[in-house]
This record gives structure tokens, sequence and C-alpha cells, in this order.
């Protein structure tokens, strides 16, 4: 079976011989897979969305991306400057730089959970040193080797993807006005919420829903405990919304201030992704603004 992307963009400046001198960016989950590629000057020339049908979601994700992968002219193409993979999962937490240890990345983790790691998962983690903490995160061992043997000796960087919307909000957080700013960024009942007060992050935090009361609920209680008023601070909504959906009428009716969010300006962007809702890929171009 041949699974074929829901999303395309191909600038025609881009050169799949020049790999050597291009970022690969790949976002993996349960039931997506995206993929961005950077040309030598940083900017991003190729993007692809696959969403994988209900059916294979229950199936490792082993033995569903080689039907992505083969043939793929880009995918398939290399070696690369670097490439980076970001991991949607739902094991995830932020550690103090001055309380992290390597050794106990793993208790930090079974914490979060309320139980261990099963035998093929281990522990992550990916350092936001200029904001004095590390993202810890779950990669799962066949995972990691399958992109080791896709990519042999080919320099790979796993971060969880809270790491993408991490570096993607410093980015937007450095021209914002606003003393605070929430950031909202929406999957299939999932949204990961994201504060920075003053350039800090202040929350990063991932609410499952199923109904948008619910949704509501989760936002107005962040706001509350970061002691921010709904009529008076700024959201910004990224991801899978749109002006039509629920979710957002909903939120409407208690948020004034809601708006769509633009494009990370730090990272280069060819003029084919113009046809693209610039709110739409932040984690994908989160990936793209992570530093080697």
């Amino acid at each position: 079976m041949t699974l074929a992307p829901t999303v395309t963009i191909h600038a025609n400046a881009f050169d799949p011989r020049q790999t050597d001198k291009s970022v690969l960016c790949l976002e993996v989950g349960r039931d997506r897979f995206q993929l961005l590629v950077q040309d030598k000057r940083g900017r991003a020339v190729y993007l692809e969305d696959y969403m994988f049908p209900s059916l294979l979601t229950e199936r490792p994700l082993t033995s569903i991306l080689p039907d992505v992968f083969r043939d793929h002219a880009v995918l398939s193409a290399g070696p690369w400057q670097e490439i980076r993979i970001g991991v949607n999962s739902p094991s995830f937490t932020l550690v103090p730089q001055q309380l992290y240890r390597k050794e106990y990345a793993s208790s930090y983790l079974a914490l979060m959970r309320g139980n261990a790691l099963p035998a093929h998962e281990f522990a992550q983690a990916y350092a936001h040193d200029a904001e004095g903490f590390f993202t810890v995160f779950n990669l799962e061992h066949p995972l990691a080797d399958y992109f080791s043997e896709v990519y042999p000796l080919q320099p790979l960087t796993f971060v969880h993807q809270t790491s993408a919307l991490i570096q993607a909000t410093v980015d937007l957080d450095r021209i914002s006005l606003a003393p605070s700013t929430v950031y909202l960024y929406f999957e299939d009942e999932f949204v990961t919420i994201l504060c920075r007060k003053s350039h800090q992050l202040c929350l990063c935090n991932r609410f499952g829903y199923k109904n948008v009361q619910d949704l509501a609920y989760y936002i107005l209680y962040v706001l509350n405990e970061q002691g921010l008023t709904p009529d008076t601070v700024s959201l910004s909504l990224y991801g899978a919304i749109t002006p039509f959906a629920e979710a957002y009428t909903e939120l409407s009716r208690f948020l004034p201030n809601l708006s769509f969010g633009q494009a990370p300006p730090g990272l280069s962007l060819a003029t084919e992704f113009d046809d693209l809702p610039a709110h739409r890929y932040l984690s994908l171009y989160g990936l793209g603004l992570l530093s080697e």
C-alpha cells in the first residue's frame, strides 16, 4: 500500500541533489507524519502532510512508515546536513536544568505517567539552554532504530513535539508587544497550551478533551492559574482549527482577544507556502528553528 499526502508544497527551486546542504525535518505520531525541507539558505521549500487511516493507527509506526518512505524521492535521498525528528507522543515533562540528572530521566517520566516506561521505550531529553530546562519524553526503541537504519551515520536529533512548539513561540514572542501571550496548538481532541510572560515560558502542557465545553474549561483554568484575565490576555491559535470550527465559536464566547497566529518570523518560507494557512504547521516550523 502507498500512502499519499493530504497536503503537498513543492517549491520549484528545490533540488533533491543538494541534500548535503539541506535540513530534513520530520514529525511522527500515531496517526500522522509530516515532513519539511530547508534548503542551504535555511528556507522552507518542501512540505508534505500524511494522515494515517484509522485502520492503521493500531499498527506500530515502524510497519506504516515504510509505505511512506518507499520510492519517495526526497525521503530516500541523502545524505542530509541534519535530520530533526519531532516525536508527537503524550508522555513528556519539563525539568529545570539545575535539577536535571541524565540517570533519572526515566524516573521523571514515570512520575508524570504514574507508571514505569515499558521495555520497548526509553527516555530521551532535549536541552533548551536559553530557557534553562530540559524536555524529557519517551521514545520507542523500534522507532529510533528504524530512523537509524534509514539514515545510517547521519546526524539525527530527536525532540518532542513540544520542544518544536517551544522554539517556535520563542521566535514569535520576540516580536510580540503584549506582556503575556498564550499560544494554543490544536490537534484532534488535544490542545497544547504554552504561556509566555515577559518573554519567559511559564507553562507548557497538553490537554485531551472530548467536547468544546471541556476545552473552554481547561483554557480558562490555565488563565486563572497564571493570573491572566480572559478579557485582556492575547491568545494565538495554531494547528487544526479554523474560524468555522466549533472550538473557535465556543472560545470566542469567553475570550475576546483570539487571533489566528502567523508563521514564526525567523523561518523563511518559499512563495509556494503562501497558499497554506499561516497558523497550520507551527510544530513543523518549530523543528526548522531548532539550533543544531
